[in-house]
């Protein structure tokens, strides 16, 4: 699916495997994008529409309010998890998913000192 022009993945797979140190995987029938042994990125499809799943910490507020409004493609799951779900009709707003990616990637990539990592 990620190579299909109408898939509105492609991009959010490309910003994820930039960043520094990350490995893409398989996670049940979903890709999984991880630095070092954390997941920041679950993406692929789910019943008929594409799914995206964050971690998040300072979002949660914009997703909340989001999931409220929106509660068919936003919501907010456990320990910072959020899904987005859209289709190639109606893909995530880029500014949407590029901010959220920055923040799951810099969640999840914490430095042996414990500093969370520079986005690139």
């Amino acid at each position: 699916m990620a190579g299909n022009e109408k898939d509105p993945t492609g991009p959010i797979r490309q910003k994820a495997s930039d960043y520094p140190g990350v490995v893409e995987g398989t996670s049940c029938t979903q890709s999984s994008f991880k630095v070092g042994k954390k997941a920041f990125l679950y993406i692929g499809m789910q019943g008929g529409r594409y799914k995206a799943m964050f971690k998040l910490q300072d979002s949660i507020p914009e997703a909340a309010e989001l999931a409220e409004t929106d509660p068919t493609s936003y919501e907010v799951g456990k320990f910072g998890w959020v899904t987005a779900r859209f289709s190639a009709d109606d893909p995530m707003p880029k500014t949407l998913w590029e901010k959220w990616l920055d923040e799951s990637y810099a969640q999840s990539a914490v430095t042996k000192t414990g500093k969370k990592a520079t986005k690139k």
